[in-house]
Formats: structure tokens, C-alpha cells, sequence
């Protein structure tokens, strides 16, 4: 047997406001909802005209019913309360009957305050976003800086000539080169002139980090991972650098265990967090970067032939300064130029002191040169650094050169200046003592002594 359903009964208990008018726009029907959302109650507008209630003007503005009786149609519109001094968004749809009149108008209302208020928030969050992308891209244009590979050698122009050739592709480039030779620079070029610059550019130095903390940072981790994850959990460095481009500073001190999972990202391109189990896909472009010799740790087992395939698609090698000195004075001239805006200076190295500085060995390359520089702009109390002055600075750094009118040195002063300057590249080159008396074959303790023996005891 079909049960009558008492459509009144069935209104009072939706959760939504419904206003029920007649043919005539007389109300007949408003719910508790209704009233709950509105403040309105049924002796304040039941048997009154829509009209006469919207010319009053007390108790809201903006009917939806006059409307639906003049459309003969669903309207949707915006109406104000003024006793909540809130809108609503009201819904109004004509009811016919047989002889294709409109016999009722229900409505249905809704609070929007609360969307609206939303609505102000996301245009809030909107603003804040475009500032950070604003900001995010000065700091980036900061982080890379105006300069670009000085070209003056051959050498540097067959790398200038490469980079504008690969860096408008994806294709994985490895730079290869000592330590201060401009790895960092060549990348920061290659970006630049990419289809994604202005995206993402993370720069992750795999020497830097810990090796128990860089899976976590280059992969990320999901909530419960490990002891002392954070509890929602964070994304990895590759996942920051999504869209965008990824370096790799000094990829061939990654661990083993670390070079399989590597390599499964960039055959898959895509990911799995620590602790996770759905893959995220990767758009991403990888540079990497070292200062050892990948072909001899292939040999020697500590590095994965297949990764360094992988890595090594395009090689871009950056040979030290020594053997392109052709670089050297165009190079001190930037620097002294950067050095002269950053300290409010206006000084200029002499010629005589450029045949010093080409003079010299340059065991830190690029990045010695820099100091060098720098540290004579900022001691200088003239417009010209004289020879006299690039050669105190230089001396130090076991420069083998003699002021005019000067006794050679003893062939122990020299041996003892030439033990200097190899402990000083190599701990350049290797970034600490301990490292460093590995590379050169004694022990970290003798390595101490002469150091304390040379007054070298910075490090």
C-alpha cells in the first residue's frame, strides 16, 4: 500500500531554510530552518505579499519570488537580511499546476556568510602567494647572481658554446672539475637559459648533508616513517624541485644505498617517500656536479656504473685555472668591480700585480681568487692594488716569488713554503683536515703538527 507523505512534516525537518509563497506571492510556508538562518519568524511574514513585505524594507531586500512569478522560471540570486545583516543565496523554482499556472514559488536559502568570508581568505592567501613568488624569485635571482663563465680562454668558450647548445633541452648534464673551478656558476647558466627558468632551481650538496639524514631530504618522508618524524610528514627536495630543475653539488660522496634509489628516479622519474607507498611523478631536470673522478670510483667500486651513464649524458668538464690563464684577468676585474660596489670602494688591480696573479699556481681556483681579491679591495687605501700588495697577499698562500733586492730562500724555506701549499689546496680541495690527510696518505694527528708547525691552525 503507497504511504502519503505529509510534504509539511517532511520541510519542517530539512536542514535547509524553504519559503513557500502562492500564485499571488502571498506566503503561505516557511520551515524552522528558515527562521534559525534568518531570525524571521512565521507571525512576521505568513498571509503577507512578498511585495509589501520588499517595499517595507525591514526585513530583507532582494526578493527571489516576484521574480520567479514574472520569469515563469528558476531564479538564483543574492538577497540581504537585514535583521542578521548577512546575504543569502537564494534559489527560487515555480510550482504549475494542470491548467499551466504558477500555483507556488518555493525557495530555498543559504548562508554564504561563512563562504564569503572564505572567499575573502583565498583572496587573502591569493596576495600572500603572489608576494612569496615574488620574493622567492628575488632571492633566486640573488642566489644566482649577474655572473656568467668568462670566456676569454678556449677552454671556457667551448663550455660557453656547449651550455647554450644543451641548456634549452632536458637532457642530465654532468660538470665535472676541481673544486672552485665554477661547477656551481655553469649550472646556474644552464638554468637560466632553460625552457624552466623561474621554476623551481634546488641545489642539494650531497657532501653537506649527513648520509643518515639525505635520503630523507632528497626523498621526503610520510607521518610514522621513523623516531622523530615530523607527524605530518615532508616532502623531499626532489619533490620541491618538481617542475623546475634539481643540481646535485658533489654527487659522487652519495652513498651507495643511495645511488640505487637515484637511479630508479631518474630512469622512473617519479618517487616513493620514506614510509609511503604511492609513486609521485616527477617533471624535473637534473645537473650534477663533483670534483672527483666518477670513471676511477667506478673502478674502484665506490660509485654505480649504470648511475654514472645515467648522470653522465652530456659531460661538461671546467679545467682549473692554472691551465687557462687567459681567465685570470678578466676574472680579477669582475671581482675587484663587485667588491668595489659591495665596500664602497674605487680601486683597480695594477698590471704588475695581474703578472703576479698569473704568475701563480691557484691551488683554490676561482673561488681562491675571489678572496683574493676581495680581501685586497677591502685593504686597500688607494685607487691601485700595487705588485707590493698582491704579492704580501699572495705570499702567505706559499707564492715563491722575491722582492727585488731580496735573498733566495733556503732550500728547506722552500720545501717547508712548497708542504704549505700542498696542505692548503688539498684541505681546500677536500674540506677538512681529516679528509684531507686520507687524500695526501698520513695520519690526521701529523697532518695537526704541521699545520700548528706552519701557524696554519685555522682549520
Amino acid at each position: 500500500m503507497e504511504q502519503k507523505l505529509d510534504f509539511r512534516k517532511v520541510c519542517e525537518h530539512c536542514y535547509d531554510p524553504i519559503h513557500v509563497a502562492d500564485g499571488k506571492g502571498t506566503i503561505i510556508f516557511i520551515n524552522e530552518a528558515y527562521t534559525r538562518v534568518t531570525g524571521i519568524t512565521p507571525e512576521q511574514v505568513i498571509g503577507r505579499n512578498i511585495a509589501d513585505i520588499e517595499r517595507e524594507g525591514k526585513l530583507y531586500k532582494g526578493s527571489v519570488t516576484e521574480r520567479v512569478l514574472q520569469r515563469r522560471s528558476q531564479v538564483n540570486d543574492i538577497a540581504h537580511i537585514h535583521g542578521k545583516n548577512i546575504d543569502v543565496l537564494v534559489t527560487g523554482i515555480p510550482v504549475f499546476g494542470d491548467n499551466g499556472e504558477i500555483e507556488l514559488v518555493m525557495t530555498n536559502t543559504r548562508d554564504i556568510s561563512g563562504l564569503k568570508a572564505m572567499e575573502q581568505e583565498l583572496q587573502s592567501l591569493t596576495e600572500e602567494r603572489k608576494k612569496a613568488e615574488e620574493e622567492l624569485a628575488y632571492l633566486r635571482r640573488r642566489q644566482m647572481g649577474d655572473r656568467r663563465a668568462t670566456r676569454e680562454s678556449q677552454a671556457m668558450r667551448m663550455v660557453a658554446e656547449l651550455i647554450d647548445t644543451v641548456a634549452g633541452t632536458d637532457v642530465t648534464v654532468l660538470i665535472t672539475g676541481e673544486s672552485g673551478t665554477g661547477k656551481e656558476l655553469a649550472a646556474n647558466e644552464i638554468y637560466e637559459k632553460s625552457p624552466r627558468a623561474g621554476k623551481p632551481f634546488i641545489k642539494v650538496n650531497c657532501a653537506a648533508i649527513p648520509a643518515e639524514l639525505l635520503e630523507s631530504e632528497l626523498f621526503g618522508y610520510e607521518d610514522g616513517a621513523f623516531t622523530g618524524a615530523r607527524k605530518a610528514g615532508k616532502a623531499g627536495l626532489f619533490e620541491l624541485a618538481n617542475t623546475g630543475v634539481i643540481l646535485l653539488d658533489e654527487v659522487g660522496d652519495m652513498p651507495m644505498a643511495l645511488q640505487t634509489k637515484l637511479l630508479r628516479v631518474i630512469q622512473q622519474r617519479e618517487l616513493r617517500r620514506i614510509g609511503g607507498s604511492n609513486p609521485i611523478r616527477l617533471d624535473i631536470r637534473i645537473i650534477a656536479s663533483t670534483n672527483k673522478d666518477l670513471r676511477q670510483a667506478v673502478r674502484e667500486g665506490t660509485f654505480r656504473e649504470d648511475l654514472y651513464y645515467r648522470l653522465n649524458v652530456v659531460p661538461l668538464h671546467l679545467k682549473p685555472l692554472r691551465e687557462r690563464r687567459e681567465d685570470i684577468p678578466r676574472l680579477a676585474d669582475v671581482f675587484c668591480t663587485e667588491f668595489n660596489k659591495k665596500y664602497g670602494k674605487n680601486t683597480a688591480i695594477a698590471p704588475a700585480g695581474i703578472d703576479l696573479l698569473l704568475g701563480y699556481s691557484w691551488p683554490g681556483n676561482i673561488r681562491e681568487l675571489e678572496n683574493l681579491v676581495e680581501r685586497l679591495v677591502v685593504t686597500s687605501v688607494g685607487d691601485t692594488i700595487t705588485r707590493a700588495q698582491v704579492y704580501r697577499a699572495l705570499a702567505p698562500a706559499g707564492m715563491q716569488l722575491q722582492q727585488e733586492g731580496e735573498e733566495r730562500a733556503t732550500l728547506k724555506e722552500q720545501v717547508a713554503v712548497f708542504e704549505q701549499e700542498i696542505i692548503r689546496a688539498t684541505v681546500a680541495r677536500e674540506g677538512s683536515l681529516r679528509r684531507a690527510a686520507a687524500a695526501l696518505g698520513v695520519d690526521h694527528s701529523t697532518l695537526v703538527k704541521k699545520c700548528k708547525r706552519y701557524s696554519m691552525e685555522e682549520w
